[in-house]
């Protein structure tokens, strides 16, 4: 009779803290995907509203008219579109004061822009850090299921009197498993984590840029 040694009966063989392990490690693979598509469908519609806000906006639409086109119909807006939205508020609200310089004007614009931004980056980035928490924490959970799974087996394998490859060999496979385990989950995460990244760091810098050229638009317009 042959024994079995398939994946699963590995699993179901496993001993009580490995298998925790493996359950660990795989709702951490779960998590982890959940998170790289909804960032990948995210990322993407946020470069899809950048680029068509940035169209509208150099397409020559008087300011007031996109401020009321945007507040109206873009509520959830978190990038260029709010960091102008923001930035515009502000401005138009300081500018109507009539004890205010020019450069306190912008000064107030620039600071609710900074605002904006900085809330922008917090959306970005806010599931990242459970992402690279996966990435670099599963191989050693994986590590510490295969070095409990090879304990265990050492240990029955001295109880008995005519030791041999053969007894320890399952036991050992089946802690390797969670070694496994843990690179399927770090690797995906750790992957998705750099590319995200570089993501936020471009819509950041592109959010930077244009903020830089609406301040320099609006001071020209405060000067006036």
């Amino acid at each position: 009779m042959t024994a079995d040694t398939s994946f699963l009966s590995y699993i179901l063989n496993a001993s009580f803290i490995v298998k925790c392990v493996m359950l660990i490690l795989f709702f951490a693979s779960i998590t982890s995907w959940t998170i790289i598509v909804e960032r990948w469908k995210f990322y993407k519609k946020q470069w899809e509203a950048t680029k068509a806000f940035e169209d509208q906006f150099w397409s020559g639409i008087p300011m007031p008219e996109l401020y009321q086109q945007i507040v109206t119909e873009d509520d959830n807006a978190i990038g260029v579109s709010k960091v102008f939205t923001a930035g515009y508020q502000a401005f138009s609200k300081f500018q109507s004061v009539s004890n205010h310089t020019a450069d306190s004007v912008m000064d107030n614009t620039q600071r609710a822009m900074q605002a904006a931004e900085g809330d922008m980056l917090d959306k970005l980035e806010q599931p990242l850090t459970l992402l690279m928490t996966i990435g670099s924490m599963s191989p050693f959970v994986g590590i510490f299921g295969t070095v409990w799974g090879i304990m265990t087996a050492f240990q029955a394998l001295g109880t008995v009197q005519q030791a041999s490859i053969a007894m320890v060999a399952p036991g050992i496979s089946e802690a390797l498993i969670t070694t496994a385990l843990g690179l399927f989950a770090a690797i995906p995460a750790g992957v998705a984590y750099n590319r995200f990244t570089q993501q936020v760091n471009r819509l950041q810098n592109r959010t930077e840029r244009f903020s830089a050229e609406l301040a320099n638009i609006l001071q020209r317009a405060a000067m006036k």
